[in-house]
Order: C-alpha cells, then sequence, then structure tokens
C-alpha cells in the first residue's frame, strides 16, 4: 500500500488517538529506517527509548528466529524457561530481589501503585487505617491508564478523564519544603522518575531525591522509582537512580527491555515483595517466553558489547555538540540531561523544527512544546551525532535569521 492508501484506512478504521508525521516506513538498519520510497533517515528517537540498539541487531534477530521456533506464548499457570533466568539478571544489575513481569511501562507503574497499597495494608498496625495516599511530582508522566494517569502530573493529561484514582497529591518537582509538607502519616508511597521523560528530561536533584528516601524508610513508606524511559542503560547506567547512590524500595521498567516487544517489570525489595500472593494481582501475556528470551538478549548484549561505557561517551560528546549550539543562539535555554537522554529546550515551540528535521532526513520529537527530546539507539556513532548537529545548525540558522528579522 501507498502511504495515501494507508492513511485513508486508518482514517476510515482507528481510533483517532495519533498525530501521525506522514511518513510510511518499511525497514530499519542500525541506527537508520526507510520509507516506503527507499529514503533514509537517521533516528534520534529509537520508537520513544525503546529500539536501543536499534534495527536488525544481529543478536536480536538470532534469539527472535530461535525462540519464535521454540515456543511464543504459554499461561502463566505454568512455567517456562526464561522468567526466572531474566529476574535472575534483572537483581543482579538492581541490587533488588524480587520481579513481576507486565506488558507495558503503564501497567507496571498499576502494579508498583497496587503493591504499595498492598504493603501498607500488611504493615499498618491493628486499629489503624491503612496508609493509601501516593505522592507524585508535578511535571511527571506514568502512563495512561487510570492509576498511572493519576499519578501522572501533567492536567493536560489527567483533565478529559477525570475523575481518577483518587489518593495522589502532587509535590512541586525538586522543591524540598512542599515534600515534607505534604509527606504525612496517610502516605504509603512516594512515586518519582529520577529524570522525568515526557515532562521535559528534567532530573531530580540529588537532595530532592535524598530526602524523599529518608522520608519513607522513616514512616516504612515505599519509594517508587519510574526507570520506564530513563533506565535499562540509558543514561549510561543500568538504572539512573544509580547514579544517586540511592536504592529504592520499588522500580519500574519498560521500553528497551525486550528490544521492541513488550514487556515490563516491576522490580521490588524482598519485604515489599512478599506483600503480594498467588490470585492477588497477575497478566495474561506479560513474560511471556519470546519476550523474555529476547530481554535476556538485550541484557546480554549490553554487556557483551559494552555498551553503558558508549552510552557515557557519545552522550558526553552529543551533549557538548548541543551546548556548542546553544552558545550560538540566545532562544536556546538549556541543555540537559544524561547519558543518550538530552533535551534542548527553546524559547517558543518545537514542532516545526522536529518537522523540518524530518524533512532532512533525521528523526527527533518534541515534548512539553518547547523541548526536543533526543533518545538515540546506543549503537550510534560520532558521526551520527555531528549529522544531527549539523541538520539542527542549518534549521537553527534559518529560524534565527527569520527571528532577527521579525525584530527589525
Amino acid at each position: 500500500m501507498t502511504l495515501a492508501a494507508v492513511r485513508r484506512a486508518e482514517a476510515a478504521l482507528l481510533l483517532p488517538t495519533y498525530d501521525r508525521q506522514p511518513v510510511l516506513f518499511r525497514r530499519g538498519s542500525g541506527c537508520t529506517l526507510y520509507d516506503a520510497t527507499g529514503r533514509r533517515y537517521l533516528d534520534f528517537l529509537s520508537g520513544i527509548g525503546v529500539n536501543a540498539l536499534g534495527y536488525g541487531h544481529p543478536a536480536i534477530r538470532r534469539a527472535l528466529g530461535q525462540q519464535a521456533g521454540r515456543l511464543i506464548h504459554v499461561s502463566n499457570l505454568f512455567y517456562h524457561d526464561y522468567q526466572a533466568a531474566l529476574a535472575r539478571r534483572l537483581k543482579k544489575i538492581s541490587g533488588l530481589d524480587r520481579v513481576f513481569f507486565t506488558n507495558s511501562g503503564t501497567e507496571a507503574i498499576e502494579g508498583a501503585l497496587k503493591l504499595a497499597r498492598a504493603y501498607a495494608r500488611l504493615h499498618s498496625p491493628n486499629g489503624h487505617r491503612p496508609r493509601w495516599r501516593i505522592l507524585a511530582l508535578e511535571n511527571s508522566f506514568h502512563g495512561r491508564t487510570f492509576a498511572a494517569l493519576a499519578a501522572t502530573g501533567q492536567r493536560k493529561y489527567r483533565a478529559p478523564f477525570a475523575p481518577l484514582v483518587p489518593g495522589v497529591r502532587f509535590v512541586r518537582f525538586n522543591n524540598l519544603r512542599d515534600l515534607e509538607r505534604k509527606f504525612d502519616s496517610t502516605v504509603s508511597a512516594v512515586l518519582l522518575e529520577p529524570i522525568q521523560g515526557e515532562g521535559g528530561i528534567h532530573p531530580v536533584s540529588p537532595e530532592f531525591f535524598a530526602r524523599a528516601r529518608a522520608l519513607t524508610r522513616r514512616a516504612n513508606a515505599l519509594l517508587i522509582a519510574d526507570e520506564i524511559q530513563c533506565g535499562l542503560g540509558r543514561t549510561g547506567r543500568y538504572f539512573a537512580y544509580q547514579g544517586y547512590g540511592i536504592q529504592p524500595d520499588v522500580v519500574t521498567v519498560a521500553k528497551p527491555l525486550a528490544a521492541g516487544l513488550p514487556l515490563g517489570a516491576i522490580l521490588a525489595r524482598e519485604r515489599v515483595a512478599l506483600a503480594f500472593h498467588p490470585g492477588i494481582h497477575g497478566t495474561t501475556f506479560g513474560g511471556g517466553p519470546l519476550a523474555c528470551a529476547v530481554a535476556l538478549e538485550f541484557l546480554e548484549t549490553l554487556e557483551r558489547e559494552r555498551l553503558l561505557a558508549r552510552v557515557r561517551r557519545l552522550g558526553a560528546y552529543f551533549r557538548a555538540r548541543l551546548e556548542e549550539l546553544r552558545t550560538k543562539y540566545d532562544w536556546i535555554r538549556e541543555v540537559r540531561g544524561a547519558g543518550l537522554m538530552l533535551a534542548l529546550e527553546l524559547e517558543f515551540p518545537g514542532k516545526a523544527i522536529v518537522r523540518e528535521a524530518l524533512a532532512r532526513g533525521v528523526i527527533l520529537n518534541c515534548t512539553h512544546d518547547t523541548v526536543l527530546r533526543f533518545l538515540p539507539p546506543y549503537i550510534i556513532q560520532e558521526r551520527d551525532v555531528d549529522q544531527v548537529v549539523r541538520t539542527l545548525g542549518a534549521i537553527f540558522a534559518r529560524v534565527d535569521a527569520e527571528r532577527r528579522s521579525e525584530k527589525k
């Protein structure tokens, strides 16, 4: 089918939930996507952080082919070879003890919030109402299902579906006083992204993270780290919280875990995990043999190809190149992020720049209206960074000339 035919079919058949770019992709290789006409695009979004090994990685293709020929799905009422093996690997890299597998990040958040309620109920003194509130952060994004949405600190996502799940209060981002004021005896958990992703690549401050850890530990409440976008190597560490030297009680992961297949996970400390028991929570598809086998290969590839060190090195190089652009244009407010999770914030909306970059063969996106977000595959090279910076430089030069002309 042609792009026009696909667009007509989708307009007639799908719920209108996506404002798609007018490109029909057919295949990918490495960091490059190819559309239906054969045109190449350098992908610096990687499926919003999903395709961390790019496209067609030989180890992933091999794992997919081998496991697809053996067993794709089996009910969680039975055993298969890969859940325990993958959980063991996640335990080793996270420092946590137990794992529950989901299909997506938002399901991992839902399960983590249920776990917080179950833990609070189990550990409430006799005669006391269990702690039930969740503290989340303003500007956060945790998913689109009801509890995850209720904990998302951006009104534009919540308002169309109100009323949502009750019990969530929002704390001003990195505001210690507001955190301390709102943390009381009703709080069962603090939920935060160590680096806010959709909210514009904003790292939580070390002081805020440490205070959240201290408050939750003292009250026997849970500290939940949402690492769905910033985890599994994106910052140059397995988990962003490791850069703070802080150990959460619960961690959620998803996006790159199964290299493009749907898979998420809840990781938890032993004492916390045991608040769940058979029948209290479950999933039909989460943790299937195909996704888990591929996820094992993804984690083994990170280690075998030393990709965490590569992410740190290329991330530093990319950030330095973006800083060069910032020094040239006073309408670039800030460059921020860590590893290959970077942002360039503008003084004006960035969607037009995203569209022009796409027309020039570079894929990126704009989040929070004014923030250009970069989540490239971990396998990029310096020449790929240079191509993106050259493309942005050409666009920015035109934009700057127009802005100067308008001021005259």
